[in-house]
């Protein structure tokens, strides 16, 4: 597992940061594309703060 990790590492460490952003880019479309296959225009952002 940690072979796995240190090689994960190294291939997105050789990516451009162009890159790597377009495939988080990439991944977001996926993540929230419904059944239908349509992406929403807007996503709502959502954050909720706790004191500690």
């Amino acid at each position: 597992m940690e072979e796995e990790d240190r090689l994960d590492v190294e291939f997105w460490l050789n990516k451009t940061p162009s890159e790597r952003l377009a495939e988080v880019v990439r991944l977001r479309r996926i993540y929230f594309m419904g059944r239908d296959g349509y992406f929403p225009d807007k996503i709502e952002k959502v954050a909720h703060k706790r004191k500690l």
